[in-house]
């Protein structure tokens, strides 16, 4: 049973301070909890004495905790308190479960999977916004939901939730919960696609009869949930979508964003969610109109003549890359990064829009084994001399005519703090070389 005040006076452990952690610490004092807090990194530690976050090893206390928030960045089979949270395995809560429980009176909409959760989130509020409805979106796509300054005012929120996320979630749930799609991603802790699939499937069993389950229905990696339905009830209501509903609503609308591949499955999901909030087609199709895309996903940083620059800085794999790579032509590829365990490229299908590659990072021999024998490509080390390289291949085909892609197929870490650093370098490039 929920009790307003049950996280008064209580013991809670937070373990992680990054910004999920420092805002878990902030909520639970509200409440009126004694928190408990500890980071591994020592830097992270030497920024915290400057605060008002009191550090403490509890694993070494004497204390009984009655929860434990880990952040979603930790694998407690890696850490370095790791037999001490396997002993407490039971305690073990995230800041998802915290919200859901301090906010029950909130109707919450959760999109998750490996591609387009930022881009769907945000389409769902264009939508939802425009029909009226008090709405707000956080989450992985930007604020930690526990920082979100009053709840209370918004009858509905949107969450954009990552797998390691709902790792260790036990008791979130919401009334609407997608998975838009899953691709290999995140290996390198959850090991296999099962696994994987798994920790995504929580978002519906979590659920009761009243709420609704979204699935891609076109998604072969869906498998592995698919399956899970034959041994684990399904409570919720389960929609299919595939993508001929998105491109069906695409013909309706003057919105050019909604042309390209990536989108039209999220515009899909987006429709079914507005479609179970009784959102006239008329509210839809207004609000879509209205829609601008996110930065970093396929964002049009410079269009002229016949020159097109464009920045996908988000596609973290060659999944995600593969979109951008289906819709533009006459492309100049800079891909490189972090690659994504057990990524597989298949350029088939799209190597005749690709005119050259220009692979950049620490990882090139990685990605030359995956596109030596399907495309053109040069070892450009870094971003910059890849633009170079691009400008001086434009001089020699006298043409200037291409789309110059920035789209990696890898995390951002070899070189970029992040992906927004890594696009926003490129666009800084972009202005440079194209007045």
């Amino acid at each position: 049973m929920y009790y307003k005040n049950r996280f008064k006076n209580q013991n809670i452990a937070v373990y992680g301070m990054g910004l999920t952690g420092q805002s878990s610490v902030k909520k639970l004092r509200t409440l009126g909890a004694k928190v408990f807090c500890w980071d591994d990194n020592k830097k992270v530690r030497k920024d915290l004495k400057k605060t008002k976050f009191i550090l403490s090893k509890f694993w070494l206390e004497k204390k009984r905790f009655d929860n434990i928030i880990i952040s979603p960045g930790i694998d407690i089979n890696k850490c370095n308190i790791s037999l001490y949270l396997k002993k407490n395995s039971n305690k073990i809560i995230t800041d998802l479960d915290l919200f859901f429980e301090i906010n029950k009176d909130i109707e919450i909409i959760s999109i998750t999977g490996t591609n387009g959760k930022s881009t769907t989130c945000k389409i769902i509020e264009k939508i939802l916004k425009t029909a009226k409805y008090n709405v707000i979106t956080a989450g992985n796509i930007g604020k930690p939901i526990l920082s979100l300054p009053n709840t209370k005012k918004s009858k509905i929120v949107i969450l954009e939730v990552s797998s390691y996320q709902l790792q260790y979630s036990r008791q979130f749930r919401a009334k609407h919960a997608a998975i838009l799609n899953i691709t290999p991603d995140h290996l390198e802790r959850h090991k296999k696609m099962q696994n994987y699939a798994k920790i995504k499937s929580k978002i519906f069993f979590s659920q009761i009869n009243e709420d609704y389950s979204y699935i891609n229905s076109s998604d072969k990696n869906l498998k592995f949930i698919k399956n899970l339905f034959k041994h684990k009830k399904l409570k919720s209501k389960l929609i299919l979508v595939n993508k001929s509903i998105g491109k069906f609503i695409s013909k309706k609308i003057n919105n050019n964003y909604f042309r390209r591949k990536g989108n039209i499955e999220n515009l899909a999901f987006a429709y079914k969610i507005a479609k179970n909030f009784n959102i006239k087609n008329k509210t839809i199709i207004k609000a879509l109109n209205r829609f601008k895309g996110l930065s970093h996903r396929q964002e049009i940083v410079f269009s002229k003549k016949n020159i097109l620059c464009v920045n996908d800085s988000k596609a973290t794999s060659f999944d995600a890359s593969l979109q951008s790579l289906s819709t533009y032509n006459k492309i100049y590829w800079i891909l490189g990064g972090v690659p994504k365990r057990q990524d597989r490229f298949y350029l088939h299908d799209v190597k005749k829009n690709i005119i050259k590659a220009y692979i950049i990072g620490k990882n090139i021999s990685f990605f030359k084994k995956k596109i030596r024998n399907d495309i053109p490509f040069l070892e450009s080390l870094n971003m910059k001399s890849a633009m170079n390289s691009i400008i001086e291949d434009l001089k020699v085909s006298k043409s200037l005519n291409g789309t110059i892609l920035l789209s990696p197929a890898g995390a951002s870490f070899d070189q970029f703090k992040n992906f927004e650093s890594r696009g926003n370098y490129f666009k800084n490039l972009i202005k440079k070389n194209f007045k």
